[in-house]
């Protein structure tokens, strides 16, 4: 017997029309690529989402078409966002970062119709564009005056022009597709990640939840994770839902572009990657500043060092939460919010309500959760995969429907998920496993290390010891004998380095993250 409840399917429009009916005055603040700050409110967007609505069924976009963005944080891209999802289309995020070749496997085969991008990302598709025959048409999100010369594409303001904003938007299915997002391809072809409209209205509700981001409409929140990196970890949902002014960085990143914005705009929480947050502390302690609003930060993307997440805490009074997830989840899996666990940059959290998990170990027997045994880690839940985007064909998920992460870790008897590293890092020395992330968080700590990692190198006796490879602070030298005396007492002894490598800088990859893959043909190639 069904419940005698209204049909009321969970689709993504009603997040937008939510925030411009009931907070409809609250403002939306974007720093431009070129730097002037523009404000509107989450009425305006709405209004203008609408419009882009309009322009996109002009062009003739039906429900299912996948439009692709290659922009930055901004009111625009998020109009942009509605916009499509409204309608049913498909709204593909490309991230600017990645090597051309890659984004041209990754628009054909998607078979993206449009890219609307930031006139800033114009080189890009200069190189782009020949490579993808699907696309039908360049809008640049900018002014008729900013578009560049020679270049066959239409601005985002001239086609919104005039246009009505009373689109009907809505009106399918809930499981209908909204959102596509490719992995990094850090290990052979990128993979799409199809998100449906329930999965990220279920996926922002888990977000707004106290022991996530436990975002308020009294918050100002900084988006610095990009939008187009895995869903901006659901920011621009939860953001507008529940009606936090929202204030959108652009491409400017840096240590004082972002301290003027969280002053400026009164800024209460903000998310983003490490090596982001490294680089704002470094300007807060180079020009002894101290943000007089931002209570807390959120960090995930790549395992947090103690040493930063105390260095914000105990200096800044600034809570930093610890949060694990990936793409194919939406993208948050755990968060750990101090003071409830007692290392907070060491352990990624608990687990909300929404999703679980389990540890399996080779065979795929389910192990202890008691903080010592690691196991392969697989999930599941409400906003998580079960294929990839035309490769559908292809089982992701085991006989009970868990998807295996890639991740090994561990779960205390409290629930504490602590990952020790992904399954192509981790290092076994003598039949036991070594954890890179572990030695890399100790070696960060060191007052003249700016970045580390670990990856594994062949031994005769042992199969593989880990190699430390730094990159120290500039002007900072240090030594090898130095960290591995500073490493003695706060790792095991037997994970101690074989050797330790210094580099000029460590890569990261198009998400912030250490390239670990670049790292070891480098040292192939030696």
């Amino acid at each position: 017997m069904p419940g005698l409840m209204q049909d009321w399917p969970l689709t993504l429009d009603k997040v937008l029309d939510h925030a411009a009916r009931w907070h409809g005055d609250r403002e939306v603040v974007t720093r431009l690529n070129e730097g002037p700050i523009t404000r509107c409110t989450y009425a305006d967007i709405h209004r203008r989402a609408k419009q882009f609505s309009h322009a996109l069924l002009g062009h003739g976009i039906a429900r299912e078409d996948r439009i692709a963005t290659l922009a930055f944080n901004s009111a625009r891209h998020l109009e942009a966002w509605y916009g499509i999802m409204g309608l049913g289309a498909v709204c593909h995020t490309l991230n600017p970062r990645l090597p051309v070749e890659q984004l041209a496997y990754i628009v054909n085969h998607a078979a993206d119709r449009l890219i609307l991008a930031d006139a800033l990302c114009t080189p890009i598709l200069r190189q782009l564009l020949p490579r993808c025959p699907t696309i039908e048409r360049v809008v640049l999100l900018a002014d008729e005056a900013e578009l560049p010369a020679d270049f066959p594409a239409i601005s985002y303001e001239s086609w919104i022009a005039g246009r009505g904003s009373d689109c009907k938007w809505g009106d399918f299915p809930e499981d209908t597709a909204a959102g596509l997002c490719y992995t990094s391809g850090t290990t052979g072809d990128p993979k799409g990640v199809l998100y449906s409209h329930r999965s990220n209205y279920l996926h922002s509700l888990i977000a707004l939840m106290p022991d996530v981001l436990g975002i308020s409409g009294r918050d100002a929140v900084l988006a610095i994770v990009p939008m187009f990196h895995a869903n901006a970890w659901g920011l621009a949902f939860a953001v507008p839902a529940i009606g936090a002014k929202f204030v959108l960085p652009g491409a400017k990143l840096d240590g004082a572009s972002l301290f003027d914005l969280i002053e400026t705009e009164g800024v209460t929480l903000s998310a983003g990657v490490p090596t982001v947050w490294q680089g704002l502390l470094q300007y807060l302690e180079k020009e002894r500043k101290h943000p007089a609003t931002l209570q807390r930060i959120l960090t995930g993307g790549a395992a947090c060092p103690e040493s930063l997440a105390r260095a914000y805490q105990e200096r800044h009074g600034i809570e930093v939460r610890h949060a694990w997830g990936m793409t194919e989840m939406s993208p948050i899996g755990t968060v750990n919010v101090p003071p409830d666990l007692a290392t907070p940059a060491l352990r990624q959290g608990r687990v909300p309500f929404g999703i679980d998990m389990m540890l399996t170990d080779d065979a795929g027997r389910a192990v202890a959760h008691d903080g010592r045994t690691f196991g392969h880690l697989k999930v599941r839940g409400a906003a998580v995969a079960r294929a990839y985007f035309r490769r559908e064909a292809e089982d992701i998920l085991d006989a009970d429907g868990w998807f295996d992460t890639g991740d090994i870790a561990t779960i205390d008897e409290a629930g504490a998920l602590q990952i020790t590293d992904r399954a192509k890092d981790v290092i076994k020395s003598g039949g036991e496993w070594i954890s890179s992330i572990d030695i890399e968080n100790a070696a960060v700590a060191h007052p003249k290390v700016a970045l580390a990692a670990v990856i594994a190198i062949p031994h005769a006796k042992w199969g593989e010891r880990p190699l430390l490879i730094v990159q120290p602070k500039a002007g900072e030298p240090v030594t090898a004998e130095e960290l591995l005396a500073f490493l003695e007492g706060r790792i095991a002894r037997w994970w101690m380095p074989e050797a330790v490598q210094f580099v000029e800088a460590i890569p990261l990859g198009a998400t912030g993250k250490i390239d670990k893959k670049r790292l070891r043909a480098g040292l192939a190639t030696n």
